[in-house]
């Protein structure tokens, strides 16, 4: 600040001993008819003024208009790094699940296997069974039928036997109705509690 007001000061006195010097050849411009040039040290000094006042208000505006533009470019630099941290986070998470994700699909392949293998075990112990089970149903129903058929077939057969019997005794007897009679009736209820023995 200053440095400022003394340039100024210096400006100041190149302008006011201007005008004496401007008045001097001015005279001897008239004197030899011709257009009076500019004084070069006036010019400079106008330039100096110029650039001084220009160079004031640029070093009061243009500072904090650069730290206002660098304390953004710091925030957008900051922000970036966080964005580019997380973005970095959730890189290393996706490839950390993708080096797991092969391993898991091998652990369920296999568990996958296990849990098949063990459900074919168990179905063909179950259908052993129920085979086993069937066996057993259909031998007992076919014993429970041969007994029928025989018990059956015993009765059948002592019927005939009867009949037969009757038809010899009748041939043989003849006219003794009343023997045959009772002895039909004697093996009748013989035959009777046969059956009902076997029952």
């Amino acid at each position: 600040m200053k440095r400022f007001f003394s340039i100024l000061a210096l400006s100041s006195l190149l302008f006011l001993a201007a005008p004496a010097l401007k008045a001097q050849e001015k005279e001897a411009a008239e004197k030899s008819g011709e257009m009076p040039e500019p004084d070069p040290m006036l010019k400079w000094a106008n330039f100096a003024i110029l650039a001084l006042a220009l160079g004031y208000l640029l070093s009061k505006t243009m500072p904090p208009l650069f730290r206002s533009r660098t304390g953004e470019i710091q925030q957008g630099i900051a922000e970036a790094q966080k964005i580019k941290a997380a973005a970095d986070k959730r890189v290393a998470e996706v490839e950390a699940r993708l080096k797991t994700l092969g391993a898991e699909i091998e652990q369920f392949r296999a568990q996958a296997k296990a849990e098949m293998q063990q459900e074919g075990e168990r179905l063909r112990q179950e259908t052993a069974h129920q085979i086993s089970r069937l066996q057993q149903q259909a031998a007992l129903e076919i014993d429970s039928a041969g007994k029928a058929a025989r018990r059956e077939l015993k009765s059948h057969t002592a019927n005939l036997a009867l009949t037969l019997a009757e038809q010899k005794l009748r041939a043989q007897a003849g006219g003794s109705a009343g023997l045959v009679d009772g002895f039909i009736q004697d093996l009748s209820k013989q035959a009777g509690n046969n059956q009902g023995a076997r029952n």
